[in-house]
């Protein structure tokens, strides 16, 4: 039996550091990180950007533990930007500011990223979404991962936070994706026949100097270099924190499902990374109002019914995983839409950027204590 604990759970939220009077980003995260650290460790760290602040869960043995993590790591997160008349903003581009006003970590490995990508680093105003999920047998991962590919846009559509870049409506419900496009080693990745293919591809770059470590391999999906996990990283980070744990619980969902099929030697059918990205195209451009193509009738149909056909897939394996109420949050998605269809309605109303971003901020904390725990401690 599918139990939660075989599908551990991490999740990882990059939040943008604001100044809530100008609604700018502030290159600022230094007057938070050591207080920051000294509460949280590990779970607390820098970006590239001095602007952005991420945070991550412990390993989570199931996704209620993920939701109790998550939300007070917002909450410490938001407490803290507070302290110093900052606020924190859940979304994936800020509507307003402008790349060439912030400031870059000043750390060894952003600094090495900067010299060798150059503009294509220091441009990365992104702000994104990690969630891990437990696969200890490497090539069993591997053959999820295949399968896993094909249900990647219709996740990225349940997420989309980033329509508008730099002051401008972009058209898109993610420009996040595009700019990260903009980096090698992205996009959906090409499927493998084992673990060992896998390992060859990451060794040959790495001889060759391409690369480090399997680290600076940043698919939508990806083995985790270093921990027994599939990294799911295609999605903008959800504006509300319970659309963040329907996802992470979805993400489980589809890799228990995946799993279960290969125990009945059964398997899901693979598809070209080429025609994927048509539907991750889709997904960036219309989010939940368009159409993907289902390859296997080889016809359109409308994203909201694609999506209820992938919960209709994993509903056998949510009542063992106990996430059932997480994952039904998804219908809520489909009716209310995604932040970026909230960011765009707001700017519709009012014709102010700076007023998309005054709800970002209230709903980056809607169901967030104003103040989180550590140790049993409020803080």
């Amino acid at each position: 039996m599918v139990t939660p604990e075989h599908y551990t759970l991490g999740i990882e939220e990059e939040f943008q550091i604001v100044d809530p009077q100008t609604r700018e980003l502030r290159s600022r995260v230094s007057e938070i990180l050591d207080e920051g650290k000294m509460l949280l460790g590990e779970q607390f760290k820098p970006e590239m950007i001095q602007s952005m602040i991420e945070v991550g869960t412990d390993k989570c043995y199931n996704i209620q533990e993920a939701r109790t993590d998550i939300t007070n790591l917002r909450a410490i997160t938001g407490s803290l930007a507070r302290k110093k008349g900052l606020a924190i903003v859940a979304a994936s581009t800020h509507p307003i500011s402008h790349w060439r006003d912030q400031k870059i970590f000043d750390d060894a490995r952003y600094n090495v990223l900067v010299e060798e990508l150059q503009m294509v680093a220091s441009s990365l105003l992104i702000f994104g979404l990690h969630v891990h999920v437990g696969m200890p047998d490497k090539d069993r991962a591997i053959h999820i991962m295949n399968a896993a590919r094909y249900f990647l846009p219709h996740v990225l559509a349940l997420t989309t936070s980033s329509p508008f870049w730099l002051g401008y409506n972009t058209g898109l419900k993610s420009y996040r994706s595009e700019v990260f496009k903009k980096f090698p080693r992205t996009d959906i990745p090409d499927h493998y026949d084992s673990h060992a293919a896998f390992q060859r591809y990451v060794d040959l770059l790495v001889k060759t100097g391409c690369i480090d470590d399997g680290k600076k391999i940043w698919w939508d999906v990806r083995p985790h270099p270093f921990f027994p996990t599939l990294e799911f990283r295609i999605c903008d980070i959800p504006t509300r924190v319970d659309d963040t744990i329907a996802i992470a619980a979805l993400f489980q969902a589809i890799v228990a499902k995946l799993d279960r099929l290969i125990d009945k030697n059964l398997g899901f059918r693979l598809y070209r990374r080429a025609l994927i990205q048509e539907n991750k195209w889709r997904a960036v451009r219309y989010g939940l109002d368009g159409k993907m193509i289902d390859f296997g009738k080889q016809k359109e149909v409308p994203v909201r019914d694609l999506i209820l056909e992938l919960l209709e897939f994993v509903d056998e394996v949510l009542d063992d995983l106990d996430s059932r109420k997480e994952v039904e949050h998804i219908h809520q998605i489909l009716e209310r839409g995604t932040s970026a269809d909230e960011q765009l309605r707001i700017f519709e109303e009012t014709g102010s950027l700076p007023a998309v971003v005054d709800r970002l901020m209230e709903r980056t904390m809607e169901n967030v204590p104003l103040e989180g725990k550590v140790g049993g401690h409020t803080v």
